[in-house]
């Protein structure tokens, strides 16, 4: 691809130990002019993986998610932002999606929505709480950028938004083991959020919630039709729910 023929958009990436799948996320935005990674302290190949691919990387110690991607939107060539983990890649109908949005932008637009699709056991899930999972993506950053919470961290935007069509495709993990340690590591975050928030937990919250997740991802939102890996998914998206707050009340009867 001639570098006429790149969109003016900077793609960001967070990294840590990626080797295994930022090769695949870069391959995927090699249309757009500007590739930024930032890197937190790799001590494998992710840096060099992404030099290969062309991409401007540079160093920021670890500040929590939503720092980090701040960190990387300040050094973007172009206003215009698509972020992306290192574990997501773009498909080919959601890249046709933006240079169509980039051909006929409307002044009036500061964002884009865009779908994602995640695998588990072997499968792209459909159905529950993992498809559609619309998340704003691609943005301006004169319009809004990432808040700084540790976790569950989004993009704020203050104006217009719109839908891209395709989607981003999210392979978190290799195995069911490493997404438990995820969840692990993820639930011990939202528990200090919890208990930072002056939020007190008891029973009824811990209970009602935790089966509140599965009845709406499983039944209600049809997770069922994924088989064993929607199965799997919704009782991990329980699990979550169930550790966040069972940790967050450990911690406030320690305090």
């Amino acid at each position: 691809m001639n570098n006429s023929d790149k969109l003016p958009i900077s793609i960001t990436i967070i990294a840590c130990n990626e080797e295994k799948r930022i090769g695949e996320c870069l391959k995927s935005v090699m249309w757009a002019d500007d590739i930024v990674v930032v890197d937190s302290g790799s001590t494998d190949r992710t840096v060099e993986i992404a030099e290969a691919h062309g991409a401007r990387v540079m160093h920021n110690d670890w500040p929590g998610y939503g720092a980090q991607k701040q960190f990387a939107s300040k050094q973007a060539k172009y206003d215009w932002i698509l972020n992306l983990d290192a574990d997501e890649y773009v498909t080919d109908d959601l890249a046709v999606s933006i240079r169509s949005a980039f051909q006929n932008l409307a002044e009036s637009v500061v964002a884009f929505e865009c779908n994602f699709e995640h695998f588990l056991m072997g499968r792209w899930l459909r159905h529950g709480e993992a498809y559609p999972d619309p998340h704003i993506r691609l943005f301006n950053r004169q319009a809004g950028d990432w808040n700084t919470r540790p976790i569950h961290e989004h993009i704020e935007i203050s104006g217009p938004t719109n839908k891209l069509e395709g989607s981003i495709r999210h392979r978190t993990v290799e195995s069911l083991a490493e997404y438990i340690e995820k969840i692990n590591h993820y639930t011990d975050l939202q528990a200090e959020i919890i208990v930072k928030s002056g939020k007190k937990v008891n029973f009824l919250q811990l209970f009602s919630r935790s089966c509140w997740r599965f009845i709406r991802g499983y039944i209600l939102m049809l997770g069922f039709l994924d088989g064993i890996a929607g199965l799997t998914h919704s009782m991990t998206s329980t699990l979550t729910t169930f550790l966040k707050f069972a940790k967050a009340y450990e911690l406030q009867k320690k305090i």
